[in-house]
Formats: C-alpha cells, sequence, structure tokens
C-alpha cells in the first residue's frame, strides 16, 4: 500500500506539473480584424517617439492586409493592441503594479521584449495583446514582431513584397520572451552610394535636397526597426553631403532609436571627405595641424552630446587612407595615433554626461590593424571592430585575453567593395553560408559588442543583410551550417508563398555557388591601377570537360528555373521577385555569359571556325539583355520607383563594357572541322603529332566521358555522321547539319561498360598519362569516323579496362589520367582528436560542402609526434596504377588565422610517411592573397612518394581551428592546366 500511495503521489505531482507546463505555453487566440471589429492600438502619450512610428507602421501594415483602419491612441476599448515600455506607459505600470503580468524575464535587459494576451487586464477592456519592452527599442521591436506573425516582410517597402490579403486577422499568441540580442549594436553601412543610393535618393525619392537626406534615413530607419537593427553607419562618399550636414538627420535618427556611429576613416562621428576644408581648416595631418583637427572634433562632440552615438577613436587619412605622418617609422605612426586617441577621449569625457559609458570604438582596419600589431595601446574599454579583408574573411579576431577587454570586440563584414584586387559594387554575390561561418567563429571568439555590415546601396543585398540581423538578433538560431539554409527556405516562404519557396531557395543556392567559384564582377579584370582591358580567367576551353562550356550550360538552367517561376508566381509579389531573385540572378547570368561566350569566340577563331560569329553574336546579346533588365529595374518597376536605383556598370569598369571579338575567314573552303578534348590545336589527320587524334584515355574505374565538336569551315551547309565498327561506343548524336545557323555540334563521347571488352587480370596495371604507354594488354583500341561528303576524319579511342583482381569491390578514390582527385567532404574515415574535430559545412566550397577544424577555440596543436595522438584526422583511402613523386595539392578557402597565436595549418601525410606542414598564410595584400580571394580558394602544394603502384592513404590532421579544406589533389604527372581542379576521381 505504501508504495501505490507513493507512486499515486508521484503522478500527482508529475501531472500538476505537467499541467503547469501547459498553463505556461497555453496560446489564446487573438482576433485584430474580423468583420464586427477592428482592435485598437494603445499607446501612452508618454511613450518614445520610436514606439509611436512604429504603432503607425503596424497600423498601416493591417490596414494593407485587411483593407480597415485600427484607430491608434492612447484610450482604453474592449479588444486592445497595448504597447509600452516599462517605466514609460502608466497601462504598463498598472498592469505590473496589479501583477497580472510579470515582466522578471525582460526587466533590467537590452532590448528585450515580451508578446503575451491578457484577458480582462482592466475593467473596460475585454482582452488585450500585449507588448512589453524593456527599452524604447524593444517595444517598437515587439510591435514589428505583430507585423512579421501576420505576414509582413521587413522588406515590404523596400523590395515591394506585398503582403497576403486577409478580411480577417487572427493571431495565436503564445507567451513568449524575445531578447536580449546576441550583439547589442547591429546595423549597416551605407558605403559606395555613388551609384545607386545617392542618385536615386538625389532624383527621384528626395529632390527637394538633391540627396541622401532625412527623407531617406527616415525609410533606412524604417528598415532597420523592421529588421530588430539599432545602428547606422551613414553615407560617406564626396556625393553625398555629411549626415550632419541635415541637421534633421540627427532627430530622425533620434525618432526611430537608431544609433549612429562612423566608419574607420570618420572619427567622432566626422565625414572627413564632405566636411575637411583644407582652405579654413589646414591639411588634414595631426602631426602638424592637431588644434585644428580637435576643433572639429570637439564642435561634433558638442552638437551629438545628447544623443545615442558610438564615436570611433583614431584617424586615418582622407578618402579611405593611410594617416600621412612626417615620420614614416612605425613606431612614430604608433605613437602618434595613440595621442589621437588620447586627446579623443578627452573631448568626450568633457561632452558626453554618460562618459566613460560613452560607446567608443576603434577599427583596425588595414595598414591601422600594422600598427595595433606593433604595439598601439588602445584603452580597455574601447570596442574593437576586427574587420574582414574586404572579400570576406576576417583578418583576425580577439585573443584570449582581448576576449576579457571591457569594451569586448565586434565585426564590421563587407558584401559590397571598391578597392583593389577589385570591386564587386553590383551585385550581391557573398556566399551567406561564407559570411555565416565568419559572424559564427567571430561570435564564438567572443566578438558580440557590434556588427556592422557594409551593404553598399542595400538593394540588392537584401538576403545578406536580414540574415546578417537575424544572426545578430539570436546567433543561437545559427548553430549549423544547415539553419542558413533553412533561414532561406522560409525567407523565400515568406516572401513568395510555400509553392514556389524550395525552387527559390534551390536557384539562391546555385546562383551563390557559382557566385563562390567566380563572381559576375571578376569575369573579366578590372583592376583599378593599372587598368588591364579583357584579361582573361583561367577557365579553360580545352580541358575536363570545357570549363567555359560547364559554366554556360549551369547558368542557362538556373535561368530556365527562374523563367519558369517568373511566369507563375503570383502579379502581387512579381515585383518583389523581380528585384530579389530575377535581376540578380538573370543579370549575374547575363554577364557570365557575355564574357564566356567572348572567350569561346576568341578560342574558336583560332581554329577558324565558323561558330566564332555565333559566340561573339550570344556575347552581344548578353550585354544587351544586362542594359535591359537594368532599364526595366529603374523605370518600369512600381510607376519608376527605384528609377537610379541599380547601375549595370558601377564606375564604368572594363568588365561590364562590351568585350572585342576575333572574326573568321568566310572565304575559305567549306566543309568540316574536328575538336577534341584536351586538345588545344583543331584536329588534323596528317599532322607528325601522333596524339592530334586521340581523344583521352577512357577509365573503367571512372566511366569519364569526352567531347568532340564537328564544326563548319566556310558558309556551306554541311551534312555529317559517324561511323564505327564497336557496339560499345555510345554517342550523344551520330549524325547533324551545320550551317551559319547551327554552325558547330557537340557529340559526347562515352562507354557502354557492358559491353566493352575486358584486359588482362592481374594485379597491377600502370595507366599512363599518354595513352601509348598503357601495356596494349590492357587497353582496348577502336576509332571513331567522322563523315562529310566525300571527307572522313578518324578519331582514335582508348579504353583502359583491365580486370584486376585487387579492384573487383573496390569504390573510392582511383587514379584517372595521372591525378586523383578527393573532393573532402568524403573521407574513408573521419576520426575525433583529443580536442578537436573536423566539421562539414554545406553549401560552401567549389564542391558544395567543405571540412573545417573545430573548435574555433581550441588551442593549435603542437607540431610534432603528439600531432599524430592529439589531433583529429581525416583519411582518404585511394589507389594509383603509376608511383613514385607526386605533387599533393591542397584546395582551401583563403581564411586568415585566428588571431597571432594561430596559423592556418594542417599536416599531411601519405601511407606511413611523416605529416608535413602546410601553411595556407597569406601575407598582407600580396599578389598570391589576390588571387585567393578572387578564386575562393587558395591551393598549397607539397611533394611526396608513392613506393609502389596500389592501395594508399593520405591523412590531414588538424593543427589550427578555422581552416576550411575543399579539394584534394595527388597529381602524379597528368594534370593539365585548367580553373578549377577536375571533378574527384571516385570509382564508380
Amino acid at each position: 500500500m505504501l508504495v501505490l500511495k507513493k507512486v499515486s503521489l508521484f503522478l500527482t505531482i508529475f501531472f500538476f506539473i505537467s499541467q503547469m507546463q501547459i498553463w505556461a505555453q497555453e496560446v489564446n487566440s487573438f482576433s485584430l480584424v474580423d468583420e464586427n471589429e477592428i482592435s485598437t492600438i494603445v499607446i501612452d502619450d508618454s511613450e518614445a517617439e520610436v514606439v509611436k512610428i512604429a504603432g503607425n507602421l503596424l497600423k498601416n501594415d493591417i490596414k494593407n492586409i485587411s483593407g480597415k483602419i485600427p484607430n491608434l491612441g492612447n484610450s482604453l476599448e474592449e479588444n486592445i493592441v497595448l504597447a509600452g515600455t516599462l517605466g514609460k506607459s502608466k497601462w504598463i505600470n498598472q498592469l505590473v503594479y496589479s501583477n497580472k503580468i510579470d515582466v522578471s524575464d525582460i526587466e533590467g535587459k537590452w532590448e528585450t521584449y515580451k508578446i503575451l494576451v491578457v484577458e480582462n487586464p482592466f475593467d473596460e477592456v475585454k482582452k488585450a495583446l500585449v507588448i512589453i519592452g524593456s527599452d524604447r527599442r524593444a517595444t517598437a521591436y515587439g510591435l514589428l514582431e505583430i507585423s512579421r506573425k501576420i505576414g509582413v516582410s521587413p522588406w515590404e517597402w523596400w523590395a515591394d513584397v506585398v503582403p497576403e490579403k486577409m478580411q480577417n486577422i487572427q493571431l495565436n499568441i503564445a507567451s513568449e520572451t524575445f531578447g536580449e540580442p546576441s550583439v547589442k549594436y547591429r546595423g549597416i553601412f551605407l558605403n559606395d552610394e555613388d551609384w545607386g543610393l545617392q542618385p536615386w535618393a538625389a532624383n527621384t525619392f528626395e529632390p527637394e535636397t538633391n540627396d541622401i537626406g532625412p527623407k531617406t534615413y527616415a525609410k533606412v530607419f524604417e528598415l532597420l526597426l523592421r529588421l530588430r537593427a539599432n545602428t547606422i553607419w551613414p553615407a560617406m562618399h564626396s556625393s553625398t553631403k555629411a549626415f550632419y550636414h541635415y541637421p534633421e538627420n540627427k532627430k530622425v535618427a533620434d525618432d526611430y532609436a537608431i544609433v549612429v556611429g562612423s566608419s574607420h576613416a570618420e572619427p567622432m562621428l566626422s565625414n572627413i571627405n564632405a566636411e575637411w576644408d583644407h582652405e579654413t581648416m589646414g591639411d588634414y595631418r595631426y602631426d602638424t595641424n592637431a588644434s585644428s583637427i580637435k576643433k572639429f572634433f570637439e564642435k561634433r562632440t558638442k552638437a551629438t552630446a545628447n544623443y545615442e552615438g558610438i564615436y570611433t577613436l583614431g584617424m586615418r587619412g582622407e578618402h579611405d587612407s593611410p594617416m600621412i605622418v612626417g615620420n614614416e617609422d612605425v613606431t612614430s605612426q604608433v605613437s602618434l595615433l595613440e595621442n589621437v586617441i588620447n586627446d579623443q577621449r578627452e573631448i568626450l569625457k568633457k561632452y558626453k554626461a554618460d562618459y566613460p559609458n560613452t560607446p567608443q570604438a576603434f577599427v583596425p582596419y588595414k595598414e591601422v590593424l600594422h600598427y595595433y600589431k606593433n604595439g598601439l595601446k588602445v584603452p580597455d574599454d574601447v570596442t574593437l571592430i576586427w574587420t574582414d579583408d574586404n572579400y570576406g574573411y576576417i583578418r583576425q579576431l580577439s585573443t584570449e585575453s582581448e576576449q576579457n577587454r571591457k569594451g569586448g570586440s565586434g565585426v564590421y563584414y563587407h558584401t559590397s567593395y571598391w578597392g583593389r584586387p577589385h570591386d564587386y559594387l553590383w551585385l550581391n554575390s557573398t556566399n551567406p553560408v561564407l559570411m555565416w561561418e565568419e559572424l559564427h567563429k567571430a561570435y564564438s571568439l567572443n566578438a558580440s559588442e557590434m556588427w556592422i555590415l557594409n551593404s553598399g546601396d542595400i538593394k540588392p543585398h537584401e538576403y545578406n543583410i536580414e540574415l546578417f540581423m537575424d544572426m545578430g538578433w539570436d546567433i543561437s538560431a545559427f548553430k549549423k551550417s544547415e539553419e542558413v539554409e533553412s533561414h532561406q527556405l522560409s525567407w523565400a516562404k515568406r516572401e513568395f508563398g510555400k509553392e514556389f519557396s524550395s525552387a527559390i531557395s534551390d536557384i539562391m543556392n546555385s546562383y551563390y555557388h557559382l557566385a563562390f567559384q567566380r563572381k559576375p564582377e571578376f569575369m573579366a579584370w578590372s583592376q583599378v591601377e593599372p587598368v588591364t582591358k579583357n584579361k582573361e580567367t583561367q577557365l579553360s576551353s580545352i580541358h575536363y570537360g570545357d570549363e567555359v562550356t560547364t559554366r554556360i550550360n549551369q547558368y542557362q538552367q538556373l535561368v530556365a528555373s527562374v523563367d519558369s517561376i517568373k511566369n507563375q508566381i503570383t502579379n502581387n509579389r512579381k515585383d518583389a521577385f523581380y528585384e530579389l531573385v530575377y535581376y540578380p540572378v538573370k543579370a549575374a547570368a547575363a554577364l557570365n555569359k557575355m564574357w564566356l561566350y567572348a572567350y569561346k569566340n576568341k578560342f574558336v577563331a583560332t581554329q577558324n571556325r565558323e561558330s566564332a560569329k555565333y559566340y561573339a553574336q550570344k556575347s552581344a546579346e548578353a550585354y544587351e539583355a544586362v542594359a535591359q533588365m537594368t532599364s526595366y529595374y529603374n523605370d518600369s518597376i512600381q510607376n519608376a520607383k527605384w528609377k537610379y536605383i541599380m547601375n549595370k556598370s558601377p564606375r564604368n569598369l572594363p568588365v561590364f563594357d562590351q568585350p572585342a571579338y576575333m572574326g573568321v575567314n568566310s572565304s575559305q573552303e567549306s566543309g568540316i572541322g574536328l575538336s577534341l578534348e584536351g586538345h588545344e590545336m583543331e584536329y588534323n589527320q596528317n599532322t607528325t603529332n601522333a596524339h592530334s587524334d586521340v581523344l583521352p584515355i577512357f577509365n573503367a574505374y571512372t566511366e569519364n566521358s569526352y567531347y568532340i565538336d564537328v564544326f563548319l569551315k566556310g558558309k556551306e551547309a554541311q551534312n555529317w555522321s559517324t561511323k564505327t565498327n564497336v557496339p560499345w561506343l555510345k554517342l550523344s548524336k551520330t549524325e547533324g547539319k551545320l550551317s551559319t545557323e547551327n554552325p558547330e555540334d557537340r557529340i559526347i563521347v562515352s562507354i557502354d561498360w557492358d559491353l566493352v571488352p575486358k584486359g588482362e587480370d592481374k594485379k597491377e596495371a600502370p595507366l599512363g598519362h599518354d595513352y601509348q604507354l598503357i601495356p596494349p594488354s590492357f587497353k582496348v583500341n577502336t576509332t571513331l569516323d567522322i563523315l562529310a561528303n566525300s571527307e572522313k576524319k578518324t578519331v582514335g579511342v582508348s579504353v583502359f579496362n583491365p580486370e584486376l583482381k585487387e579492384l573487383k569491390e573496390y569504390n573510392g578514390f582511383i587514379e584517372d589520367k595521372g591525378f586523383v582527385v578527393i573532393n573532402a567532404e568524403n573521407p574513408t574515415k573521419n576520426k575525433k582528436g583529443t580536442e578537436t574535430f573536423w566539421e562539414p559545412i554545406q553549401n560552401l566550397g567549389y564542391t558544395g560542402k567543405v571540412m573545417q577544424a573545430k573548435p574555433y577555440k581550441a588551442a593549435p596543436i603542437a607540431i610534432n609526434d603528439s600531432v599524430l595522438k592529439n589531433s583529429a584526422i581525416l583519411s582518404y583511402d585511394f589507389y594509383t596504377f603509376n608511383y613514385g613523386e607526386v605533387a599533393i595539392r591542397l584546395a582551401s578557402l583563403p581564411t586568415h588565422p585566428l588571431n597571432e597565436n594561430y596559423g592556418v595549418r594542417c599536416a599531411v601525410a601519405i601511407d606511413d610517411n611523416s605529416p608535413e606542414i602546410i601553411d595556407f598564410e597569406t601575407q598582407g595584400r600580396s599578389e598570391e592573397w589576390k588571387e585567393n580571394v578572387l578564386r575562393n580558394r587558395t591551393i598549397k602544394s607539397m611533394s611526396s612518394i608513392l613506393n609502389k603502384p596500389g592501395k594508399h592513404t593520405i591523412k590531414i590532421y588538424i593543427i589550427d581551428p578555422g581552416l576550411m579544406i575543399d579539394q584534394i589533389l595527388i597529381d602524379l604527372g597528368g594534370l593539365k592546366n585548367a580553373y578549377a581542379f577536375p571533378a574527384e576521381t571516385k570509382s564508380k
């Protein structure tokens, strides 16, 4: 009986606890709008202006959805939306004092808000949807959270995402607390605004100021509120007047509760480009003109003393240049910069009532990082703002001791950049997963005080801006790379509906993947100094399936998908689709094709193909397509709402110019020509080169295929056909007609491996890079004839198809044409270390998944025998037919060391050889670094010995955390020049 009583008591307690949890999570319905009633939005008159602004935004959102306009006031009615800030709203205070709401989870916190439904909160109120904020911004965020819940996108105005219409708006609300945010200050930098935001504001949106003025900033600040952001670095180019030139700007910022900061080149909320007058103020040099500069800083600090601001300390030169110092040695530069900082803090102490709690930031950007590394002392309460290298890779983060600084640290990150080695000011081409990885890494090392995104003109950076702010708001929702994909899918669903969300998410993943391999703006070189026109990338038209054509086809598939959705999407979302998906994807595709077809034109013209004209025409069409799409964006969307916002050629760099094209001799005798994969020159059966008429070796273990181009010479149409004497040769086309409208056909040649004869049954079979070196017993030879009129061109085909006992059940990596290629994501074994591990990151790298050394806070592993014992190890089994000295090439993302205590290293060994160190770190802004960031890849090599053919293992050991390995290539002498590694050589 005693046991039964205990069980009964336990069940009673368990039920009570469970019921309390249910009550605590109880979902209450609340009607904002129905056929009989519209809820009133109640905001106390004593609330901050930003709360009233957010209330009006919610009011208009409800109107846009339902067609009905709710009242916004300070009087109680039967059903209300009550929003208030603790200590400000008499209604909220009354609910707190009467114990009708619990605010212990938000009281005293930064930007934290709570939403719940309260029954009978006051005598005259039956039900209230209550929003309580810990401060003014929190309350505003809470009001706009309701807008999110009823389907209003933060991009409702900025990307014309029209909300779905509803007659009734019913919410199901569970008591929920939002905040505190992961990052305290979260915002954007309006930078390089010359080609979009400034001309749009000046000519279209705010002609009364002919500038980015208070009206434009009000719309920017509205966007920031909707994104739960709180900070702005205003536009600062000389095309735009300084933010404080317009007195209304600081008032608008305060009304919207936006904290104003300034960039690394704008100390003390100044704008040197626009405000420094050499005639009246002298040289902008602290070593010779400190008095005048200090007066300038004092004037700005005094004018902004009563507003929220973050004061950037230090000093750089004009126009984003290094500070001018008479004595150029580093010690003098460091000493002068320390004097600048000390003087600035004295000014803040004099004018800011909240000093020393006034937010202050120091940005070690470019040469300033060099000063910092050489002993520059930054006061402990100043926030260190670490920067990326302008191409998405953070240069340095806090050491363990720096992580304990009172001022903490933050991040300044780019998705738009003007500068060397190449601008990218046009489209948003930064891979969201790369941004996630770098920010996640930064946050792991306590960079949580301030995040600023250089988002250029805002458009077309919409998605990355939102991801950036959502991560800054709640980093715990982004622990794995897969959660970025989930976020993007949710974004697509919200903006375009469930029906299209998966397809749009897939499109954007492909768009970012192709841009990761090469940004559209990098498809031809346009270096600032010297300007080099039409310098090609290294994409190959010859090797590994023709990289140029492959990329064209990838964009063609992407364009087809985008066009298909555009034709189906609902009318109310067509403009948003154009802005957020259609234009970025199709414009990127067009600029790529403009150059890719130009490369094809140049290549085929050297073989005198008639198709040179075709490729020139396709390139010219792509050039016109960019212009047409941009014109539609500016002139047609929403009755030219965005006129001047989109520029098809920022800074008029040569990459945006129509390429020059090569012609051919059309008077030549008509006929056909052949071009074989792997051969630069046209097929010539009469050549003395025995290799000119032979396709690369077909390997039974990788089941590869190759192309033959059949092309027209001259203008007279030609019929062609093929002939072969074996049943196992598979051709994608066996006949065709060439004409000036269809000047070439491509035949994909492959093998029916079930029909091809087997070679000898032996343990080893050498696979030379030269097919003639393969013993006849291990290969099968045949020919393929291409016939046209009286012409016959014979192509040799050689198939490596031995029946090797050792490989009967083998499905690992294998040598092909003198190399082995391994995608890092496919290890044979992934062994955890004592403190480290390799983690896959989805949707990043050339292969779509990289392996990263984790955790970020792991100490570097000592480079000695302990590497073998303590390190995490990726192992890859592979098989070679040859042996001897090999070159091992590792491709990684071009990251930087976490800080001065780390490198970017791993150790590599084949079989039982001792591990050797590979270090991926680059120095400064070297030529190597420039090439790496343009490719989003760094490749390092080492040599090793394979002492026999057969099975081997390559191992990669973690030394420094953060390293991301993409691919591994083992070159036995057969590798050809190309942009990317060949496809993975995995046994089929």
